[in-house]
């Protein structure tokens, strides 16, 4: 996939076309790539002292503000799943703080 079309798809708000295109998502694809030099691991895990397999491949910079990096193996690592969602912080909508127990004053 050419520059010029990641750059349209950035515009047109829908990069589900660019990870779906065989030069990303292909049997030999840069995912594919990233996640064989990994080991199938997840980076984040490993420098935490952990081990899990990896199941994603993460921009270190973002596709959206750096779409000439998007097909660059060395702007990406494998991550777990749990460990792509935090980077994204997409667990945070989910996670309920905790309400504060009722208080009132003229309570005896």
């Amino acid at each position: 996939m050419e520059l010029q079309r990641i750059k349209e798809l950035i515009r047109e708000d829908n990069l589900v076309k660019f990870y779906q295109c065989p030069a990303w998502y292909g049997n030999n694809g840069i995912r594919q790539q990233a996640l064989e030099r990994d080991n199938y691991e997840c980076q984040e895990c490993k420098r935490q002292g952990k081990v899990s397999p990896a199941q994603n491949v993460h921009h270190l910079k973002e596709v959206k503000d750096f779409p000439e990096l998007a097909l660059v193996l060395d702007n990406t690592e494998s991550v777990c799943i749990n460990c792509h969602n935090k980077e994204h912080k997409r667990l945070e909508k989910y996670i309920r703080k905790k309400k504060p127990k009722f208080w009132n004053d003229e309570r005896w």
